[in-house]
């Protein structure tokens, strides 16, 4: 008769040991859910095409930065622009009335999201404000001439 409660202890610890390895393995999933929008991925790249309402060369909104305030057919977006001298540099001026494109992705921020563009175009111009990987530019002087020569395909 001892026997049979052995077998029904360690089935018990088998299935609270499975219990745990499941549970660990949602909450992994989970914050593997939420860490992939902390990294920029080109995969998930989308645009914008908007008229700028507003942009702030410097904001105090996270993230630190300049950002412009963009009507698109859904709604108003705030995007971050990241260094406003990589802007300058390429010569890319944003007033109230542009129409533009910008290339990006959402990313997370906390508890919430902002559009992170990598890429703003008006008119033929354009100019890179992260790399492929997301990284924010900090010089007009760190794209390669490669990089320069895919700009100007940007449609």
């Amino acid at each position: 008769m001892k026997a049979p409660k052995r077998s029904y202890s360690g089935t018990l610890a088998l299935l609270i040991t499975l219990a745990f390895c499941i549970s660990a393995n949602a909450q992994q999933t989970k914050q593997s859910d939420a860490q992939q929008l902390h990294a920029y991925d080109l995969n998930r790249e989308s645009f914008l095409l908007g008229t700028v309402v507003k942009f702030e060369s410097s904001s105090s909104v996270s993230p630190i930065g300049a950002h412009v305030i963009l009507q698109t057919p859904s709604g108003q977006v705030d995007v971050h622009l990241g260094n406003v001298r990589i802007l300058q540099a390429g010569h890319l001026e944003l007033n109230p009335g542009d129409n533009v494109r910008i290339v990006g992705e959402q990313l997370a921020l906390g508890d919430s999201t902002y559009f992170a563009a990598r890429v703003v175009q008006k008119g033929a111009q354009a100019v890179a404000v992260r790399n492929a990987k997301g990284y924010l530019l900090t010089s007009a002087s760190t794209l390669t001439p490669d990089q320069k020569q895919a700009l100007r395909g940007v449609r």
